[in-house]
């Protein structure tokens, strides 16, 4: 998944899908709480890649299972899009990623992120210099 879309929440707490995104998520998926370089955003997973997470988490001690690693699916909503594509965020999801009314959806490889749209501007602002660009390209090895 790629590109960034700008979006606005409804009164019901809706979303609509981006077009360009809709095949890539699926009928269904999953958003949960999520962070990048040190900003609240959500998270949305495809089924198979959620469903992956969840047999990953399965295998996880009992120790483990009681880490902050749970929180991902404490938190998670499972989103089944209407036929206009709109899916709703709950509350708690909505406060944890700061979000109001104006969004940013924006693809991440295999994953989609939903931002509060003034958190997601500091964000490309702060990741936006040469020296960052240059070490995302030195990490996926270009």
């Amino acid at each position: 998944m790629i590109g960034k879309f700008p979006a606005k929440m409804d009164d019901k707490n809706r979303l609509i899908v981006p077009s360009r995104l809709r095949e890539q998520l699926g009928g269904t998926f999953y958003v949960t709480v999520g962070v990048n370089c040190g900003h609240k955003c959500l998270t949305a997973y495809t089924s198979e890649c959620w469903h992956d997470m969840e047999m990953r988490y399965d295998s996880l001690s009992v120790s483990e299972k009681a880490s902050p690693t749970s929180v991902l699916f404490i938190c998670a909503t499972e989103c089944v899009p209407d036929k206009q594509f709109r899916f709703s965020l709950t509350p708690s999801l909505m406060h944890y990623a700061g979000i109001t009314r104006d969004v940013m959806i924006v693809g991440r490889a295999g994953q989609a992120e939903i931002w509060d749209a003034k958190e997601f501007s500091q964000f490309e602002c702060d990741a936006l210099t040469p020296d960052k660009l240059l070490a995302s390209l030195e990490a996926i090895g270009l």
